[in-house]
């Protein structure tokens, strides 16, 4: 059986990828590199869910030890929308790219595909940039079919299910409709 490198988000992504890469008769080894996922607490308690998923299904997981938060706004800080996740998937596939060739593995790919929230093709763009560089092959299959079968499988599981893409910016877009309707009817300013 083949082995292939997978990038990975989060434990619930993991649950939807994982399970077709073994049905395709691939073995996947996660790779949780996400220097974007802000706070703190919510980058390991999404290292932590994946690692806990993989206990479970005998899943291999390595990580890139560091937070990252401050590579990631250096690299991010200024751009808007798509600019800026473009940046970001390039950063992180290139890390999974990187430990892959370093690993001895021949292809690679990420749960970012199984998400029908992500820029499809920034994603296989950065991937393919990533793989060019690194001498690796990516696969950019579209798992985003069995999107809703990982969170259900995370729920059944009792994994952590976060409610934003993980950055900084991703949380405040998340919020601002609803800091704006809380605010809309008050005279003195908005928070920031």
């Amino acid at each position: 059986m083949e082995t292939i490198a997978l990038h990975a988000c989060c434990a619930p992504c993991a649950a939807s990828v994982a399970p077709l890469l073994r049905a395709s008769g691939a073995e996947p080894i996660a790779y949780y590199a996400n220097p974007n996922i802000h706070p703190a607490m919510e980058w390991l308690t999404r290292l932590e869910a994946l690692q806990q998923y993989a206990a479970m299904v005998g899943l291999e997981v390595d990580f890139e030890p560091e937070y990252g938060l401050s590579r990631f706004l250096g690299t991010t800080l200024g751009l808007k929308g798509v600019d800026r996740c473009r940046r970001c998937f390039t950063m992180r596939l290139a890390a999974t790219a990187e430990w892959a060739a370093r690993s001895g593995l021949e292809r690679f790919t990420t749960t970012l595909l199984v998400s029908p929230y992500q820029d499809r093709d920034a994603v296989i763009e950065a991937g393919e940039e990533a793989a060019s560089q690194y001498g690796v092959d990516f696969v950019g299959t579209d798992f985003r079919a069995e999107f809703r079968h990982g969170q259900a499988r995370a729920k059944e599981l009792g994994l952590y299910r976060q409610a934003y893409c993980g950055c900084v910016f991703s949380e405040a877009e998340r919020y601002a409709k609803r800091l704006e309707r809380k605010y809309a009817s008050r005279s003195e300013p908005s928070p920031p």
